[in-house]
C-alpha cells in the first residue's frame, strides 16, 4: 500500500463520537463530485492552473455531493485519531447508524439503502488527475473509495456495520493531514451548490476578512452544469436566502461575488423554513416516481421555488414533481 510501513493495523475502527467534521482540500478545491439531482452520467473534464481532472461515473452516475458526506465521516474519523496519537488505517469499519446521525441523515430503512446507492456510486466513480496529496504529484487514476461491504445485517435487512477501503489518494491525503474543519451545519444544506459555494469560501477565503472571485472561474470551480445566466441566477437566489454557514455571499460590479466570514459582520437573523419538513413516506414516494434522484436536492429546489407555504406540503411537493 506504498508508502505505508508494515506496521499499519489492517483495519481501523470508527467510534469517535462527536468527531469534529473535516474534508480533503483537494475535492473542496476541485469538482470531484457531481451537483446534479439526477443520475450524472457526463464525463467531466476539468483543468486549472497545473492541475488536470478527468471524472468518469460509472452505469449508476457520477458520486454526488452528498455522497462525498461519506468520505468527510471517515476523513473526521481519522483525523480524531490521528490528533488523539492513534494508528490508523485505509480499511475503515464503521456503524452505518452513526454514520447516518453524523451527517444529519433518516435513519430509516430507506436511509440505509441510499447510503448503499451511494457507497456503489463512490466506488464506481473513477477519477484520473496530476493532483498533488502531501509532497507527493502523481498522475494516476482511482475510485474516490477503492471497495466497501456490508459485514452484518438485521433481521430486518438492514445494514448494521460496514467496511470502506478508501483510495490510497485519500489515504495520503489524510495521513498528510491535508484536510480542513467544516461547520457542523454544511450537513444541513439540501442544495447541492449552496453546499458546493461553501466548499470554495472555506478553502478560499478561511478566515481571511474576505475572497472574491469572478462568475466565470466560480461557475468552473463549482462543477455546475447550468449555463452561465441560470447559474447567475442561482447565486443570486443564494445570495438572497443568505444560509451558507459561516459566510455571506454578495454580488459586486462586473460578474464578481464576494464572501465574506460571518465573524467579521453583522449577520441578519436566518430565515425560518416557509413550508414544514416533509414526511419520510413522501421521501419514500418521490424516490419511487424519480428513480435515482437526489430527492432532498429536489426538495430544495421545490422549497426554493414554492413562494408561499402550502396547506399540505407533502402533496404540493409531490405535485411540482410530476410536472417536471
Amino acid at each position: 500500500m506504498g508508502g505505508i510501513t508494515t506496521s499499519t493495523p489492517d483495519f481501523f475502527v470508527c467510534d469517535f463520537f462527536g468527531a469534529t467534521p473535516k474534508h480533503d482540500l483537494a475535492a473542496m478545491e476541485h469538482p470531484l463530485f457531481s451537483l446534479a439531482t439526477r443520475p450524472d452520467l457526463r464525463v467531466v473534464s476539468y483543468a486549472h492552473n497545473d492541475t488536470t481532472i478527468t471524472v468518469t461515473p460509472s452505469v449508476k452516475g457520477r458520486a454526488t455531493i452528498f455522497d462525498a458526506d461519506i468520505l468527510i465521516f471517515c476523513i473526521s474519523q481519522l483525523m480524531a485519531a490521528l490528533n488523539a496519537g492513534q494508528a490508523t488505517a485505509r480499511r475503515l469499519t464503521l456503524t452505518a447508524h452513526d454514520l447516518l446521525l453524523a451527517t444529519g441523515r433518516e435513519t430509516s430503512g430507506d436511509g440505509y439503502q441510499r447510503l448503499r446507492e451511494a457507497f456503489e456510486r463512490l466506488a464506481g466513480t473513477r477519477i484520473t488527475t496530476n493532483i498533488v496529496t502531501g509532497d507527493t504529484e502523481t498522475t494516476s487514476g482511482f475510485g474516490l473509495i477503492e471497495a466497501w461491504e456490508i459485514v452484518r445485517r438485521t433481521r430486518a435487512g438492514r445494514m448494521v456495520s460496514v467496511t470502506v477501503t478508501l483510495s490510497e489518494w485519500l489515504y495520503r491525503a489524510v495521513l498528510s493531514k491535508s484536510v480542513l474543519t467544516l461547520s457542523r451545519d454544511y450537513f444541513g444544506l439540501r442544495k447541492p451548490l449552496e453546499r458546493r459555494l461553501y466548499e470554495l469560501a472555506r478553502k478560499h477565503c478561511g478566515r481571511q476578512p474576505e475572497w472574491r472571485i469572478g462568475l466565470e472561474t466560480l461557475l468552473k470551480k463549482s462543477g455546475s452544469a447550468s449555463p452561465r445566466r441560470v447559474f447567475r441566477a442561482m447565486l443570486r437566489e443564494t445570495i438572497k436566502s443568505d444560509g451558507l454557514p459561516d459566510y455571506t455571499m454578495a454580488e459586486e460590479p462586473g460578474d464578481v461575488f464576494l464572501f465574506t466570514p460571518r465573524s467579521l459582520v453583522e449577520a441578519p437573523p436566518r430565515p425560518a423554513p416557509r413550508t414544514a419538513p416533509l414526511a419520510p413516506e413522501t421521501h419514500a414516494e418521490a424516490r419511487r416516481r424519480a428513480p435515482g434522484a437526489d430527492v432532498y436536492a429536489l426538495e430544495a429546489l421545490w422549497r426554493a421555488e414554492t413562494p408561499k407555504a402550502p396547506r399540505d406540503p407533502d402533496a404540493a411537493f409531490l405535485a411540482w414533481l410530476g410536472r417536471l
